[in-house]
This record gives C-alpha cells, sequence and structure tokens, in this order.
C-alpha cells in the first residue's frame, strides 16, 4: 500500500525551523544528513517524516525546483516497488528529476508538483505499518 510519509520543507535557518517543530510540536531528530549541496534534518512523529532542508546555494539545479526561497520543496510517498513505480510515472508523462540509480526518485507529477517515491525505509524514524 501507498502512502505519503514525508514532507520536504526548504527553509532558511536548519536550527532554529528544528527547534521550532520540536518544541511547539513535539517531533523529535531522527537523522540529520548532508549531501548533494545540503543539509536535511529529518524530524519524525514515528509515523511521518518532517525534513528540514538548507541549500549551500539557491543557484543549485536541486534548490531552484521548488522556486526561490523557503517553500514545501516536495512530499514523498512510501511505495512497494520503486522500479514498477517508476514505470508508471513514466507512462503518466512526469518527468523523473533524480539522476539515474538514485533514490527516492524525485518527479514532476502532472500540474506541476514535485514528489519522490521511495521505499518506506528510505524515510528516517517513520513505521508505515497500521
Amino acid at each position: 500500500m501507498s502512502r505519503v510519509v514525508h514532507l520536504a520543507l526548504k527553509v532558511n535557518d536548519l536550527e532554529q525551523s528544528a527547534a521550532f517543530w520540536q518544541k511547539v510540536f513535539g517531533f523529535t531528530r531522527s537523522e540529520v544528513t548532508r549531501k548533494r549541496g545540503h543539509t536535511s534534518c529529518h524530524l519524525t512523529d514515528g509515523r511521518f517524516d518532517l525534513a528540514l532542508i538548507q541549500y549551500d546555494s539557491e543557484d543549485t539545479v536541486e534548490a531552484g525546483l521548488a522556486g526561490a526561497g523557503p517553500c514545501i520543496h516536495h512530499f514523498g510517498i512510501a511505495v512497494n516497488d520503486v522500479g514498477s513505480t517508476e514505470g508508471e510515472l513514466k507512462r503518466y508523462g512526469c518527468e523523473i528529476l533524480s539522476q539515474p540509480g538514485v533514490t527516492p526518485i524525485k518527479f514532476r507529477a502532472p500540474g506541476g508538483v514535485i514528489a519522490e517515491v521511495g521505499t518506506a525505509g528510505v524515510y528516517p524514524g517513520v513505521d508505515i505499518r497500521d
């Protein structure tokens, strides 16, 4: 079963944003990573992954996918079979934004929204069992 389990927010101040989500809503940090020109701080409530992303530069391709400045960057859907889902995305004319072999797979859905698909294990702190 597919389920939305991830939301990525592009922020200007990673620590200030993380403190807000932790103190006001009780999210806990599950992982901090650095890759492809940005730092991501993942927060969770145990069922959902909230990723706060701070890019080194707004000039990178990935930073600019959703527009300049703070915004919702993308959302993520946990799927059982990424390969088969990628085939479906292509059949529906979705633009694949990730480099070949990179998961989760980011794509531009019909209507222009950016999303990604990955297996449940890709999203830190998320348990998709009901």
